[in-house]
């Protein structure tokens, strides 16, 4: 009991010794202190010299400003991304031009190829003839 009553009371003495020292300095020293404190530097100028990083607010918020910095690289990411996209849906757009020019090509060709006059043309070797006579249809009832 005695031992925290001796605890207690050194942090008593030492609260009426900072007491006195602050009653022992001039009015003066304490408006300086005030009018230095008062012209610290701007936002900008802490921020470009780093000085913010030390403040006591940094540390308080530093979990918050890794997850801003995180939404940060999550946005730039973002932006790679949607450009490899954008680029894929182009090259696809150009094969796929490229792809339709063929086929129209191609059609063409085989319609060319397969008219009438130019099979009659292929089939004479062969001894094929072209019918005269309509086909006819032969329709039954079920």
């Amino acid at each position: 009991m005695q031992k925290e009553l001796m605890s207690a009371n050194k942090y008593i003495e030492r609260a009426e010794d900072d007491q006195e020292e602050l009653q022992d300095v001039p009015p003066r020293e304490s408006k300086e202190r005030s009018k230095t404190s008062a012209k610290s530097p701007s936002k900008v100028a802490q921020i470009l010299s780093g000085d913010f990083l030390a403040q006591a607010f940094f540390f308080k918020n530093l979990g918050f400003i890794f997850f801003v910095m995180m939404l940060l690289l999550l946005l730039v990411a973002k932006g790679y991304y949607v450009k490899q996209l954008s680029d894929n849906i182009v090259k696809s757009e150009s094969e796929l031009d490229d792809i339709n020019a063929d086929y129209v090509e191609l059609k063409a060709r085989f319609l060319e190829e397969t008219r009438r006059d130019k099979l009659v043309e292929k089939l004479k070797g062969t001894g094929l003839k072209e019918p005269t006579a309509p086909p006819k249809v032969i329709r039954t009832r079920e």
